[in-house]
């Protein structure tokens, strides 16, 4: 009975521990604004054009979320979905050939602009103690993005899904009991284009189970082939919260 009994107690605490690594990232805020959003369709013979500079664009809610393990405080892995619409209204001052249907200059169009992202990452943090927390690791991304442009004449839309390699790291700094500063993502680049998703901000420790996170993300990248030539730099303004279980 003595050893059933410390059996318990031994697979209760084990249980407790297991459920202490895991972690939730839900953030969500407003994407403010493009730098650029330069769009080619197709990528031999469309007409480049930056819709962010011709078109109108409003603030957009977004969401994101992160589900994380962590094991034996180096390890991380953790899934992220994090969808992305942004939506452009206006009219060209060129005619624009999109998916090789015509729109006019000056006629009224619109742009919708998905880009939704399905990530899993693995990181090691090979520095991790009371002030500092440095991390790398790799993160497969499958893009899940279409591209549509609608008028009174044409509605035309291009789709591409597709995988995409990246290397993720993560520099936290603690100066005090309670805030931390963050700086992580996923970039890579190559000949065929690049990826950047990255976020900088600040934590507040509330208690053992949550922490609130308030900072800036910026979306920056793109692909350059015969079927599209596409580069963007999209801006976040950041918050959400950091849950332990």
């Amino acid at each position: 009975m003595t050893l059933r009994l410390i059996t318990i107690c031994l697979l209760l605490s084990a249980f407790q521990q297991l459920r202490a690594q895991f972690k939730l990232d839900l953030e969500g805020g407003l994407v403010f604004g493009t730098n650029y959003n330069d769009i080619r369709i197709p990528g031999t013979g469309g007409t480049l054009i930056d819709v962010s500079d011709q078109l109108s664009v409003k603030p957009q809610v977004f969401y994101r979320l992160r589900a994380g393990y962590a094991i034996a405080n180096r390890h991380t892995i953790s899934a992220l979905y994090a969808p992305l619409t942004v939506n452009y209204d206006g009219s060209f001052d060129q005619d624009v050939n999109f998916n090789n249907a015509i729109y006019r200059r000056s006629e009224d169009v619109s742009v919708n602009y998905k880009f939704n992202s399905y990530r899993l990452t693995y990181r090691y943090d090979f520095v991790a103690n009371e002030r500092w927390k440095v991390g790398a690791g790799l993160t497969g991304k499958i893009r899940d993005a279409d591209v549509r442009y609608r008028n009174a004449s044409n509605d035309q839309h291009f789709s591409n899904v597709g995988f995409v390699p990246l290397v993720n790291f993560y520099v936290g700094y603690k100066p005090g009991e309670h805030w931390t500063a963050i700086l992580e993502g996923d970039a890579l680049a190559s000949k065929f284009g690049r990826a950047e998703d990255i976020f900088a901000g600040i934590s507040y420790h509330i208690n053992p189970n949550l922490d609130i996170k308030l900072g800036y993300r910026v979306v920056e990248g793109g692909a350059d082939n015969d079927q599209i030539y596409n580069f963007t730099w999209i801006n976040y303004a950041s918050a959400g919260l950091l849950i332990s279980f």
